[in-house]
């Protein structure tokens, strides 16, 4: 008898040893949404930076239509020539390469307008969300909120989570408008 209790003891005890310690009760997650597309194309300074983006995009249109004409009268003015003998030779070669130059400029130029617009767009969304985060960390503590996520993280969710509308408010407060200007690329070696 004294072994088996001996032995009901130690089964108590082991397994009293492997009972995990209580776990450590956590509030249930309070969770906001935030459309950060929203907030970059419906805030006062990403509206005044897109009609300015969108003034850059149109002169590029406008730039690439003048070269394109000036490239087709140039490519038309050489076959002419070709065609009525008028030009033919060196003559015909060193037009045939000043048009192949002045194309390849035109393509760089429109390349360099291109990137200088991609550039400013980031510039634009980067000077958004800087402000927008504080922002958005004041929002979740007026919400008692320990989680946002952004709206394209989630596959559904109640409009009671989203707060997109109130951040937009106040951001529209502390940055009314940014810079559509980017700080100058770095060298290239």
């Amino acid at each position: 008898m004294t072994s088996l209790l001996k032995i009901a003891t130690a089964a108590l005890m082991l397994g009293v040893a492997t009972v995990p310690a209580a776990a450590q009760k956590l509030s249930p997650p309070v969770i906001v949404i935030v459309d950060m597309d929203r907030i970059v194309n419906d805030s006062a300074a990403g509206k005044t930076a897109g009609t300015e983006i969108q003034t850059k995009i149109t002169n590029l249109q406008t730039r690439a239509t003048t070269l394109q004409t000036q490239l087709k009268t140039d490519a038309d003015a050489i076959q002419t020539g070709q065609a009525n003998k008028s030009l033919a030779g060196p003559a015909l070669e060193q037009r045939t390469q000043a048009f192949a130059q002045k194309q390849q400029q035109a393509q760089q130029e429109l390349g360099r307008l291109e990137s200088d617009i991609q550039r400013s767009r980031q510039y634009v969304i980067k000077q958004i969300s800087d402000a927008a985060n504080p922002i958005i960390t004041e929002v979740m503590r007026d919400r008692g909120a320990t989680i946002a996520l952004a709206e394209g993280a989630t596959l559904q969710h109640s409009a009671s989570l989203d707060v997109t509308n109130d951040v937009i408010t106040r951001l529209n407060t502390k940055l009314p408008r940014v810079s559509t200007t980017p700080p100058a690329a770095p060298a290239q070696p």
